[in-house]
């Protein structure tokens, strides 16, 4: 962020780990596939390693940075995955050592104008940048689906902060620093969630902590019991998937 590093996701860390989604193997392929190389993989605001875990299967070293030391304490562990505590500006990599620049559900924090200037140096000519966003779950039932756009739009949507703004409009009008590419394939994020499960997703919101904080219950209270009769047995797992923005921009040769 422009005015410094603010850990909204520390007390959280550990449910990061435990609740958020994986992204799917698709697109780290498809991503592989347009890259000059596979000798090193830059996973920027790797969070707790999601999407460094699925590069590390295609690239033959990862480097996943994040700001927060509580993040990155609780990453998954991968021989190919060297984690460190940096912020989006300062990776310590080599210029033109990577391959591509991955940045997954956190642009929209960065101070851009810094970070532009860093993947600039540190990829590759012929490298990329590729950044996504993941749109609102939904679930194989009408009913339910009403309730969690119930939940983020109304219920927690006053605690979003102001960046949330680039993550409802999918990136679509954020700059890159290179040509963008064009044409790129849809791709979805999936999970067979039980309703435990889904509720620890929106635990680690950014906006479900402030709810807390300036309310004083958690904001799933107003709708939990007819989510609970809408879904059925808890211990039932049920389909979730989101929406992936993909935007994808090449340093020139």
């Amino acid at each position: 962020m422009k005015n410094g590093f603010v850990d909204r996701f520390a007390p959280m860390a550990a449910d990061y780990a435990d609740f958020r989604p994986h992204y799917p193997k698709a697109l780290f392929d498809w991503l592989a596939r347009l890259t000059p190389g596979r000798k090193l993989a830059w996973d920027c605001a790797t969070g707790t390693g999601q999407a460094a875990v699925g590069l590390a299967a295609l690239f033959e070293r990862v480097v996943a940075t994040d700001a927060s030391a509580a993040q990155i304490s609780q990453a998954t562990p991968h021989p190919r995955i060297e984690y460190r505590v940096a912020r989006a500006e300062s990776s310590g990599l080599n210029a033109h050592s990577a391959d591509i620049i991955t940045v997954a559900q956190a642009l929209h924090w960065f101070d851009r104008d810094r970070f532009y200037t860093k993947v600039r140096r540190v990829l590759k000519p012929g490298g990329l940048l590729a950044v996504w966003i993941c749109g609102a779950p939904s679930t194989d039932d009408a009913g339910i689906n009403a309730l969690l756009t119930r939940f983020q739009d109304e219920i927690v949507g006053p605690c979003w902060p102001p960046e949330r703004a680039w993550v409802d409009s999918g990136y679509r009008s954020m700059e890159l620093p290179f040509p963008v590419l064009t044409a790129l394939p849809a791709f979805i994020m999936s999970a067979a969630w039980t309703l435990p499960e889904l509720l620890g997703y929106f635990g680690t919101w950014s906006a479900t902590r402030l709810y807390q904080e300036q309310f004083g219950h958690h904001p799933l209270e107003p709708i939990h019991a007819e989510l609970l009769a809408t879904w059925g047995s808890p211990d039932r797992a049920r389909p979730i998937t989101w929406p992936l923005t993909v935007r994808v921009a090449r340093k020139p040769a």
